[in-house]
């Protein structure tokens, strides 16, 4: 998103900006990584049930090996031939773009974004949430992409920036092992490399029983122990506690300062949120499952977060997610985006003042390869601090492309 092909692309006002068609493209490849380490394993909403609870995760590890990639990308065509390119997207974000929103998308103009964005929104009865809200990300995000080649800026010019020279990331260490060893030695990796956050996932619940408990403390105490008290240290359980086990949990740590504690339940129980931050000093995050400025508002004015963490690939895109951010500058909350993506929020975040969107989420083994199929893909340089200008990241020259299919 980076605005950087002028020329051909740049604004021109003879240029016929209805948007001509989607053209989606799947790219295969394969990439080389070690076997046997980085393993994702945290807490689950499903370890209530023992036949899908899995065996505690060790690293054992192997030999380099090959492994399979597919990453989808969605282009967006005007009728005068300027384009946004945006992705990867999720496989079923990009079926209902193609399928559902499409239609409501095409002969309009590329830079009428919200009346767009409202198209989109209003096309469909189940368009607030879940895959549909997926896809208008997809399709938003792509026409600020557009917008920006257009204009031949980076899009966070666009969006009213540069507020800073660079955006600071935080180290989120999802895949690594939770053995007290590997956990000393990891974290102290991460804090040389210049990370001043770091997030760790807990790996158990309440059907875990007692120690369980005692060893998602005990990570907690480890982490505090070994880096100091110049780390800030965060905690996420995706969803699989309930509110008795995070105020346990959350009063037994209390004494270590973390940061934040993240998605302790399901994001449509409200009122354990809010009831979790009035009873515990740990700072309590959620968002990267809210969809839109309404579900955001709603939590606010419970008084249920200390931090929102939407996610422009699943929040409504760009386009939302500064909306969002308008919202929870009225509470005195900050923005974090979730990090399942960073281009889109790293634009956003670059653009709007660092006291409402301050970090952005940098998920270390997933970004090692989660942008395979890109000449310039974002990484980080410096302590810790993503670039905000396109030529400024480092490239690569060891993408491996393969097939490419449109559907």
């Amino acid at each position: 998103m980076e605005g950087r092909e002028a020329g051909a692309n740049s604004a021109s006002p003879g240029k016929d900006l209805r948007i001509a068609d989607f053209e989606f493209t799947e790219l295969s490849g394969h990439y080389e990584a070690q076997a046997g380490v980085n393993g994702p394993f945290q807490v689950n909403p499903l370890d209530i049930y023992d036949d899908l609870r899995r065996e505690p995760y060790k690293d054992t590890p192997g030999k380099m090996q090959q492994r399979a990639i597919k990453e989808i990308y969605l282009r967006i065509r005007t009728n005068g031939g300027a384009y946004g390119i945006y992705g990867p997207i999720d496989r079923e974000a990009a079926m209902i773009a193609y399928r559902d929103l499409r239609s409501f998308v095409l002969n309009n103009d590329a830079l009428a974004g919200e009346a767009l964005w409202d198209r989109m929104y209003r096309s469909n009865r189940h368009s607030r949430a879940s895959i549909f809200m997926m896809a208008i990300s997809a399709v938003d995000n792509t026409l600020w992409d557009l917008r920006g080649r257009y204009y031949g800026v980076p899009v966070y010019r666009l969006l009213g920036g540069p507020t800073r020279n660079s955006v600071e990331a935080y180290a989120s260490c999802l895949g690594f092992s939770l053995e007290p060893d590997a956990v000393r030695s990891r974290c102290l990796l991460v804090q040389k490399e210049g990370y001043r956050y770091q997030k760790w996932f807990m790996a158990y619940g309440p059907s875990s029983g007692p120690e369980g408990m005692r060893k998602n403390v005990e990570l907690v105490r480890i982490l505090r122990e070994t880096l100091g008290d110049d780390t800030e240290l965060m905690f996420d359980s995706f969803s699989g506690w309930d509110l008795d086990y995070a105020l346990e949990w959350a009063h037994r740590v209390e004494k270590y300062r973390p940061r934040w504690m993240e998605e302790s339940t399901h994001p449509e129980k409200m009122e354990s949120f809010a009831t979790l931050r009035r009873s515990t000093t740990i700072p309590i995050a959620s968002g990267e499952h809210f969809y839109g400025r309404w579900e955001v508002d709603r939590y606010l004015k419970a008084g249920a977060l200390s931090v929102v963490q939407a996610d422009p690939e699943w929040c409504g895109g760009i386009s939302e997610l500064l909306k969002i951010g308008t919202v929870a500058s009225l509470h005195d909350v900050p923005v974090i985006p979730h990090g399942h993506s960073i281009h889109a929020a790293l634009h956003a975040i670059a653009s709007q003042s660092p006291m409402t969107f301050p970090l952005a989420e940098y998920l270390i083994n997933k970004m090692t390869n989660y942008y395979h199929f890109e000449k310039n893909p974002p990484l980080l340089r410096g302590p810790a601090c993503l670039c905000r200008k396109g030529r400024d990241l480092r490239s690569s020259s060891t993408r491996q492309r393969s097939s490419r299919e449109r559907f």
